[in-house]
């Protein structure tokens, strides 16, 4: 066989498999698969027929791996004349393109010819994706329809029906394709195989096991709710008998009761439940009256009226012998308790089990079920059309967001893992993933290197709710913040109140970085200045309260005696103002240097300011084009389950396609006056213009040579073309 020839397209900063043609995917093998852009992506979460993922994921892990999406293109490339056909992405199938030159090709032939007819559309030749859903829920809705599981209701007697209660009441079925839920053959193996364990363990109760005979049952439940406390008494009482210093600590210790004392008591005394059953000593028969520990007053007097008076007789007390003689007569029973079987039909009680053991009504089951087997050529037959009209419809375009993102990237319509679009601060985001866990995505989505803003999502109409991750590509972040509101849109259209839960912070632009430094700096001014504004309007709120607290005190006290007068405090240190001066020289010093070399560039002037500029902003600029150069959307989709196996970066233009600013229309009318602006004097404007003016003059004619630095003059500046330079 000749080996294709690829053509590939690069995007997103790799090469890309451009595929175009049906047999292209059927050919998908024979491309080496480092060269796919995803190995695997999930079934949910993502805009796409939700039927085709569940038909194609045949593991049913809730992903879709390379093989499988082999395995569905060569099987659709085998049932098809043409395998171009998959290209065209058609929603109705010509029943003409099916293929007859297989078995496994006639029956689909034949199975495709059948549903048209049930439908009536004969005529029309061809089979939609609509039509072969209304076959499918049809016969998915019959009481026998070949998926393995028969509901109850199949059975056209009471009793037969009755049985198949009992099983999935037992086992608890399985779904039946219908919505109900029934009995497979595994469920009728496992309850027959219960209800005969069961059985053959209640035939091995005789007059050894079952002591009381039907009221043993009963006997030993109160037996078992207080065994651990009977063997904890009497343990307790050989160890005091061993050693008389125990006494006290084997009946607990003042504070342990006093501790539990210190709640709200109950009339059962839960409180004291993991106290000693009674008072312990050497010896010591189980009183079996008012001296018991209060919490077991009920579960003892259960255990002597079902067991110790029936065997031992009435009892006052219980001495250790007759606790052990009790134990040997329930042993058997013990014993036999503990190699019970079938304890899941249990609940059916023996008369029901021995009935159903003897009886035929497995085999009335195993009827139904060979019924239900007959139907499954005709369902499996039904499920291949479906496979085939569905595949023929979509498995282009997955293979165009799977194999490589050619959707993607081309922009003609959104990506199979863009949810919808987010509206919010004037800009419209169209790279919108849906998000199962926040929390969990955004410890992986910051690799990503994108600006991410998490949004919880609410239809107030239905009570939806979904999370999505949406990326901002273009602009700046300075109004974006958590609580914010906006708008998301689906890809059915449908509107979404969106709030923002959680910020990613990474570069948006070249721009924003310019500007990132002076915003920081303004940010940082405005907060000393506000901490210096509160600090200062709490100090002065302190001293009125406590000057109205001084005058309330003393207007209340007698008048105090004259106070010796204070020596005048010193106001001027020496070495203070030496060192305020120093620290002024040197500050001076430095501005009047980096004046003079400013100044000193002459008609190069703004080429320094230009200089200064980009001496603040370049870092944050150049970290900001190597962080924005390496945006990567790979992190994203592997944190929602894909395996991305390249790095599908999203260089700057790309971004500001994927996020779409405010503009306003082409030929839109503007009026700029603002009738809420705020006025400005125009004799401040003069003033500052005037002023400036004569200075410029001023300078300009030489007449502040005198009071400015030598590199500041007008004559050093402009040289012989300054008028302070001609000879007077």
């Amino acid at each position: 066989m000749a080996t294709r020839t690829w053509s590939f397209f690069r995007a997103g900063g790799f090469d890309q498999v451009r595929l175009s043609s049906g047999s292209e995917l059927v050919d998908l093998g024979t491309l080496d698969q480092k060269l796919w852009v995803a190995l695997s992506c999930p079934t949910k979460g993502i805009e796409f027929d939700a039927r085709t993922l569940e038909l194609m994921d045949t593991d049913k892990d809730g992903r879709i791996r390379a093989p499988e999406l082999l395995t569905a293109c060569g099987w659709a490339g085998a049932m098809l004349k043409h395998a171009d056909a998959l290209s065209a992405g058609s929603p109705s199938l010509p029943l003409a393109e099916i293929r007859e030159d297989s078995e496994e090709a006639r029956r689909l032939h034949s199975a495709a010819t059948a549903v048209l007819a049930g439908l009536g559309k004969s005529k029309v030749g061809e089979l939609s994706v609509a039509d072969v859903s209304t076959s499918v829920q049809t016969f998915n809705a019959l009481l026998f329809n070949g998926d393995g599981v028969v509901p109850p209701d199949s059975a056209d007697d009471s009793v037969t029906r009755q049985v198949a209660l009992d099983v999935v009441a037992c086992t608890g079925g399985a779904p039946d394709k219908s919505g109900k839920q029934g009995f497979s053959a595994a469920n009728v193996e496992t309850f027959f195989t219960a209800v005969v364990a069961h059985v053959t363990w209640l035939a091995k109760a005789d007059s050894a096991i079952m002591p009381l005979g039907d009221a043993t049952a009963a006997a030993f439940s109160a037996w078992a709710a207080v065994q651990s406390k009977l063997d904890d008494y009497f343990a307790r009482c050989r160890l005091a008998a061993f050693d008389a210093r125990l006494v006290t600590a084997l009946n607990r210790d003042e504070k342990d009761f006093l501790a539990a004392l210190g709640k709200d008591l109950t009339l059962a005394g839960q409180e004291l439940k993991d106290f000693p059953l009674a008072q312990v000593a050497a010896g010591k028969p189980l009183a079996l009256g008012t001296s018991l520990n209060p919490a077991w007053t009920a579960p003892m007097a259960a255990f002597v009226r079902s067991v110790v008076t029936p065997l031992l007789g009435t009892r006052t007390e219980l001495s250790e012998a007759d606790w052990l003689l009790l134990l040997e007569k329930l042993a058997g029973h013990a014993a036999w308790m503990a190699e019970k079987a079938g304890a899941s039909v249990e609940k059916l009680g023996a008369a029901r089990l021995r009935e159903l053991a003897a009886g035929p009504h497995r085999s009335a089951l195993e009827t139904l079920l060979a019924k239900e087997a007959e139907q499954e050529p005709i369902g499996a037959s039904l499920t291949a059309v479906e496979r085939l009209v569905r595949y023929h419809r979509d498995l282009m375009k997955l293979c165009n967001n799977f194999v490589s993102f050619q959707e993607f990237y081309q922009r003609k319509s959104p990506a199979i893992f863009q949810v919808g679009t987010l509206y919010l601060d004037q800009r419209s985001c169209e790279l919108c993933i849906k998000v199962d866990d926040a929390a969990r995505h955004a410890t992986m989505a910051p690799l990503a290197g994108i600006y991410l803003a998490y949004c919880d999502c609410v239809r107030p109409s239905t009570g939806e709710k979904m999370t999505i991750a949406a990326a901002f590509t273009d602009g700046d972040s300075d109004n974006l913040m958590v609580g914010r509101n906006g708008i998301f849109y689906d890809r059915q259209g449908r509107d979404w109140d969106a709030t923002i839960t959680r910020l990613v912070d990474n570069p948006i632009s070249i721009r924003q970085a310019f500007w990132s430094p002076y915003k920081k700096l303004l940010r940082f001014i405005e907060d000393q200045v506000n901490k210096r504004a509160n600090a200062a309007d709490s100090a002065v709120t302190e001293k009125l309260s406590a000057t109205a607290v001084g005058v309330a005190s003393a207007a209340d006290a007698p008048p105090a005696p004259a106070a010796a007068p204070t020596p005048p405090e010193k106001r001027f240190d020496v070495g203070t103002i030496a060192a305020l001066g120093v620290a002024v020289g040197g500050i001076t010093a430095a501005l009047g240097g980096m004046l003079g070399a400013f100044l000193g560039l002459g008609m190069w002037m703004p080429l320094g300011i230009v200089g200064l500029l980009l001496a603040v902003s370049l870092p944050s600029m150049a970290i900001a084009w190597l962080k924005l150069r390496r945006r990567n959307l790979a992190p994203l989709l592997d944190a929602n389950g894909w395996a991305v196996n390249a790095p599908a970066r999203v260089n700057l233009p790309f971004g500001r396609s994927l996020t779409r600013l405010a503009v306003l229309p082409a030929g839109s009318r503007r009026e700029l006056s603002d009738p809420f602006a705020e006025k400005q004097r125009a004799w401040r404007l003069w003033a500052v213009l005037l002023l400036t003016g004569g200075l410029t003059v001023s300078w300009y004619l030489g007449k502040l040579d005198a009071l400015l630095p030598g590199p500041a003059k007008s004559v050093s500046v402009m040289g012989a073309y300054a008028p302070a330079a001609a000879p007077q």
